[in-house]
This record gives C-alpha cells, sequence and structure tokens, in this order.
C-alpha cells in the first residue's frame, strides 16, 4: 500500500531531522506560536507514542494520560527513534490497516488516522527543519498525498482551531509552500 510506505518515509524523515537537532537548539523558536523546538519534538514523539495502542484497537480511555506531559526525557534523540521505531511496528503489524482507530473525535478509519500522522511528521518535520536551520524540503509524494487529503479536511481543521489562518502567497509557488500556507504556516518563515 503505498500510504504505507509514504507514512514509514515520513516517519524516518522526522527522526533524521531530529537527529540533526545540536545540544543547544532545543529551546529554539520554531513556527508553532508557543513551541520551542523541545516541545515540538515531543509533541510529534507523543502522538508516535499514542499511535501503538491505538492502532492496537484500544480506546482514548484504556490508554489513559499515560503520555501526557515530557515523553523525550535526558535522550531526546533516542526517544524519538524509540517512538518512530514502535509506531512503525504498530502500522504495519498484521491485521493493523482493518482495525478501527478511537480518536477524540471519534471512530475513524486507519487509513484516515495513518493520513492525520503523515501531516504531523510533513507539517512539523518543516518546522523544525527551520528551525534548527536545517533543509526544509519535503518529500513530494506525502506532499501531494497529504494535500489531496487535507483538501477535504481543511474546513475542519480551522473551524476547530488545529491550524492557524491560510498564509496568501503568490502564484507560481511549489506544491510544498501551497500545503504549508494552508496549514498556517508562512513557506519564508524564519527564526
Amino acid at each position: 500500500m503505498e500510504l504505507l510506505k509514504t507514512y514509514r518515509r515520513s516517519l524516518a524523515d522526522f527522526t533524521e531531522r531530529v537527529e540533526q537537532v545540536h545540544p543547544g537548539q532545543w529551546s529554539a523558536v520554531t513556527p508553532c506560536p508557543g513551541w520551542d523546538v523541545r516541545a515540538l519534538v515531543n509533541h510529534v514523539v507523543s502522538e508516535e507514542r499514542w499511535s501503538v495502542p491505538l492502532l492496537a484497537g484500544r480506546t482514548l480511555d484504556e490508554v489513559g494520560d499515560r503520555y501526557d506531559g515530557d515523553q523525550l526525557g535526558a535522550d531526546p534523540i533516542a526517544a524519538a527513534r524509540e517512538a518512530a521505531s514502535q509506531a512503525e511496528v504498530a502500522a504495519t503489524s498484521p491485521g493493523a490497516l482493518d482495525r478501527t482507530v478511537h480518536t477524540s473525535a471519534g471512530a475513524i478509519p486507519v487509513e484516515e488516522y495513518l493520513r492525520q500522522l503523515l501531516a504531523e511528521h510533513l507539517v512539523h518535520g518543516w518546522d523544525l527543519a527551520v528551525a534548527i536551520g536545517a533543509d526544509p524540503s519535503t518529500d513530494a509524494d506525502a506532499v501531494a498525498e497529504v494535500a489531496r487529503w487535507y483538501s477535504h479536511r481543511m474546513a475542519d481543521y480551522r473551524r476547530n482551531g488545529l491550524v492557524e489562518p491560510e498564509v496568501e502567497l503568490p502564484a507560481g509557488v511549489s506544491e510544498q509552500d501551497r500545503l504549508l500556507a494552508a496549514f498556517g504556516r508562512d513557506p519564508d518563515w524564519a527564526p
């Protein structure tokens, strides 16, 4: 399945960016209001940790609050590697793609959930890259997949306050920049 391959690449891409964070950059500002690099990485690692029991069919109540708070500990890079590895195993385990995932928005098909996670990795991977001065280029297949999916969910994301208002861009920008702008990111953002 192409979605699963793209999702797996997004896990690897995000983890590679985390591995580029230098010790003095964990408190650096990011495009996400109120989040420094550590908070942003913690958010994504928490999402990856949540995915393991949710992809196994657990409910939010069964998982409880075990993934609240700091998920990075003393070694954020090791924590990110471990969470990504566990998330990949959960997504590729036999029968995982046939399950329903219980989220705060209700029960959804696994494919929908994987697209949500893919968007998290893509957008927050870009956030992380520009915050630490790394290459902000994203996987073209992931951009296309997320753009198709997000075009049908943009109104819900905005209505629920999950994204900032769309950034106006001139004609002729890249598909990556259009997608970032739709998620409320200024593609020219710099710390």
